[in-house]
């Protein structure tokens, strides 16, 4: 024994002298290394052995993989252990930069139309007639976001593109609700651009027909004062309320300036409102649906008839002409074409000194956490002014967000600031995505409308252009004393908050609930399928640590663990053939944790 120490000992004193690691004996290193021991273990039914070699080796440490989990859980709408294994062994910046190489399968548009498609051939085969099919609405578009969003690769392009859509908001819950196919094409440009830069994904947003008609300036005039005409302010409004610099001016920090009284200093008047106006007039159809070419193209042709899927394009003799006094003195001269004007808003608003600080913590906010330090938001606010060079780019400012000490460090963890609450689409996400699905067709279609009824959530469906939740929302005393936001508070009340826990007890019903599922196709839906976790019922301790690493990110405090372990415990019989015990004993694990403020709330 003497001897077999002495040569661990030596080992030991080899490896610190040949190199600086910075852990230790039990964390791996253990090449030439032999250890023995009185026992190793196996158990009946288990791969796993307790060997002598794992006291050294670094085997059953997770402390990476935990860190990969918690990663994972800001940078995607959620992964299975394996992928959360692989990315535990390289720098994180390492996967952020091959996501960036990643571009996605097929476009959202593509997708929804084949989609439809294929629908419509189903329900003929059915033998409904195709003439009394749907047309192609947002339902379309459902499918194929979640067609696209089990299986792929373009992971963080599509976490990006959703926290973008809640920023630059658009939502089928209004006059847009019959258009799948523009729907699509609008998810595409935020797609597109979640890696590009933010000028021209505001270029392009702004552009959008489907923007166009949500917020008016979609065939928007120039004044006729003799027949009491205006231009539409609405575009002009929220262009630079939500989607730029905000109400009032701010640090580089977020924080607000404050006048010679204490008073927050507004960015705009209704002036500057109806100067901006003035800018997005002129914008109307690109195009003619097919279905009718007998139409002439023109500005003030109702949006039924046009092309959503294509950039609105300038009537000149709609345009509002002469010159424009924008911020701060700006002037955008007379005589410019009217794209003219809009590049010329459009670089003035993105270049205004609020418009960093105020995406970064808008983006802080969707990914990591719902109270960012002043130091975290200057940071990415720095990085958004300038990064290199360049103004407002996007792969800088993900990476900011994600590398940044505070998102990383786990001396935050424990901070009353850290941590945001999940908003409930994307605990949707990380079941479906994070547990195994019984689906043997590949064919992901889900509308998803039983989780939007009991939650008022899903991808383009915010209630208006403030999207879901504010993101200054305080929902009690407590919270204002601490002088702390809680956005996802917004939506989480007497209903939803129940809703949800019936939502929970569904999906993980084995016999008869499916978490994917289509209207009127008479299509099987897709259950999860707990076969890989059921090898771990057999042990509730096991089991609940399994989950632990996937949803929880090993944050599960001691005592919901007990909790739920006793709960798994006390299942000792099945329903029959059809729903064993293991089944059960998953069900229990898996709804209790799902409910737990462990998971609920990310940190």
């Amino acid at each position: 024994m003497k001897n077999h120490l002495l040569y661990i000992l030596c080992c030991l004193t080899f490896c610190v002298s040949a190199q600086n690691y910075r852990d230790y004996l039990g964390a791996g290193h253990s090449e030439g290394i032999t250890v023995t021991s009185s026992s190793q273990q196996t158990r009946t039914d288990w791969r796993e052995s307790a060997e002598a070699i794992n006291t050294i080796n670094g085997a059953g440490l997770d402390g990476k993989l935990l860190e990969a989990s918690r990663f994972l859980a800001q940078a995607t709408f959620g992964t299975d252990l394996d992928y959360i294994k692989s990315v535990a062994e390289q720098p994180f910046e390492d996967w952020i930069d091959n996501q960036f190489t990643i571009t996605s399968s097929s476009s959202t548009k593509d997708l929804t139309y084949n989609i439809f498609q294929e629908a419509k051939s189903i329900y003929a085969s059915n033998g409904g007639d195709p003439n009394e099919f749907d047309n192609l609405n947002w339902q379309y578009f459902m499918y194929a976001w979640w067609q696209s969003n089990i299986g792929n690769e373009d992971l963080l392009r599509q976490r990006i593109a959703l926290a973008l859509s809640e920023i630059l908001v658009i939502s089928r819950e209004s006059n847009l609700s019959g258009y799948g196919m523009g729907l699509a094409d609008y998810y595409d440009v935020l797609k597109n651009n979640a890696f590009g830069n933010y000028r021209d994904l505001l270029k392009e947003v702004t552009l959008h027909p489907m923007m166009g008609v949500y917020l008016s300036h979609y065939n928007n005039p120039r004044s006729v004062p003799d027949r009491n005409i205006h231009p539409d302010e609405n575009y002009a409004r929220e262009i630079m309320q939500l989607f730029t610099i905000g109400l009032y001016e701010l640090n580089q920090n977020g924080t607000y300036k404050q006048d010679g009284q204490g008073n927050r200093i507004p960015t705009y008047d209704n002036d500057d409102i109806k100067e901006f106006a003035k800018i997005f007039t002129g914008l109307g159809p690109a195009g003619i649906e097919d279905e009718f070419t007998d139409r002439t193209l023109r500005f003030g042709m109702g949006h039924y008839f046009a092309r959503k899927d294509m950039p609105m394009i300038m009537y000149e003799d709609w345009h509002e002409p002469g010159a424009k006094q924008l911020l701060n003195g700006y002037t955008i001269p007379n005589g410019q074409s009217g794209m003219q004007d809009i590049d010329d808003a459009i670089n003035h608003l993105f270049n205004h000194e609020n418009t960093g600080p105020f995406i970064a913590k808008r983006l802080i906010q969707q990914l990591v956490k719902s109270n960012p330090s002043n130091g975290y938001v200057s940071r990415v606010s720095a990085t958004f002014n300038n990064t290199k060079g360049v103004r407002g780019d996007m792969k800088a400012v993900i990476k900011a967000i994600l590398l940044d000490e505070e998102a990383r460090s786990c001396s935050w963890i424990e901070n009353p600031t850290s941590g945001k609450m999940i908003e409930p689409m994307m605990r949707y996400f990380n079941v479906v995505r994070q547990i195994d699905l019984d689906n043997d067709d590949g064919r992901y279609w889900n509308n998803g409308q039983h989780f939007f009824r009991d939650t008022g959530q899903a991808p383009l469906a915010a209630p208006s252009v403030f999207n879901f939740f504010l993101p200054e929302y305080v929902p009690n005393s407590e919270f204002a004393n601490a002088n702390l936001f809680a956005p996802e508070f917004q939506i989480h009340n007497s209903a939803t908050s129940i809703n949800y826990l019936n939502q929970v007890d569904a999906w993980t019903n084995v016999r008869w609930y499916e978490v994917l599922r289509t209207w009127g196709l008479e299509l099987d839906g897709t259950p999860l399928d707990f076969e890989a976790l059921k090898y771990y019922a057999k042990d509730s301790e096991v089991l609940v640590n399994q989950l632990d690493k996937i949803f929880t990110r090993g944050q599960l405090s001691d005592e919901t663990k007990q909790i739920i372990v006793d709960a798994v415990d006390g299942i000792t019989r099945g329903w029959g053939d059809d729903v064993t015990q293991t089944d059960l004993r998953v069900k229990m694990a898996l709804y209790l944790l799902m409910v737990s403020p462990d998971y609920v709330i990310l940190k």
